[in-house]
């Protein structure tokens, strides 16, 4: 059987990409297997104190952190568009001014928000003196998808998203590179129980069943092309064995039996 060079080596080429993609997303996995053991570590682990020392987020994200300060009211921002058991509602963002100086973002919780009126903004409690909030270092304080940059425009009360490093500009506050999601006070004059805000925090997603998913996919299509590649072959030994049967047959020429006497 002959192999043909060009269908063979755009099989091998096929195999070998798509066998590499799915070793990528194993590996992918692998990582966000290890991010979400560190998670758990983390959330078990004694709160860091921040504090005015800038603090880079790839040290700090996912950990339990403290801080105490003063929230700034005035600088609130609702972050639009986060249901919580399918109810429309906002995130309500405010920097607290540290003790020690420097602020941080604190996302305080979620607040239900009106069907009718949407700039309307049901009633919550702020402390209006010092606060110890303790919560996990964040990134940001959770994304949600938009068309543009209008939806976040800056000056607004109501946005789509925040960027911690965009509302330092915008303030001129020096906030620490993240977001604390608060899970409740430490020491208040206001239980955080009773603040009016939900803290129901969605576990963070590392997704690891869709890398393993689409493992299996590229694995798959390796296996297809090699399916492929053995049918289309044997299909051709096939058809070069008829074509030279026929031509065996052909060469021969009519058998012409002995002449009469």
């Amino acid at each position: 059987m002959k192999i043909r060079l060009v269908p063979a080596l755009l099989i091998l080429i096929v195999m070998a990409v798509t066998i590499r993609l799915g070793f990528w997303q194993r590996d992918r996995a692998h990582q966000k297997e290890a991010l979400q053991a560190q998670i758990t570590q983390y959330e078990n682990a004694s709160p860091q104190t921040v504090g005015a020392a800038p603090l880079a987020l790839k040290d700090i994200e996912f950990h339990r952190v403290r801080a105490k300060g003063t929230f700034l009211p005035e600088r609130v921002v609702y972050l639009d568009n986060r249901p919580y058991n399918d109810q429309p509602g906002f995130y309500v963002v405010m920097p607290l001014k540290l003790d020690d100086g420097g602020y941080v973002l604190v996302n305080r919780g979620w607040l239900p928000r009106s069907i009718e009126e949407r700039e309307r903004i049901a009633p919550y409690d702020t402390p209006a003196g010092p606060v110890e909030v303790e919560g996990i270092a964040r990134a940001d304080a959770t994304r949600a998808y938009e068309l543009g940059a209008g939806g976040s425009a800056a000056h607004q009360k109501i946005r789509q998203n925040l960027a911690v490093a965009s509302y330092a500009a915008e303030t001129g506050l020096p906030l620490q590179p993240f977001v604390i999601q608060q899970t409740g006070f430490v020491s208040t004059s206001a239980p955080a129980s009773k603040d009016g805000l939900v803290r129901d925090w969605p576990a963070p997603a590392t997704d690891v069943e869709r890398n393993y998913g689409y493992m299996l996919q590229w694995w798959g299509m390796a296996a297809a092309a090699l399916g492929f590649g053995l049918y289309a072959a044997r299909r051709a030994a096939t058809k070069e064995r008829m074509q030279g049967a026929q031509e065996a047959n052909a060469t021969k020429g009519p058998v012409h039996g002995a002449k009469d006497a």
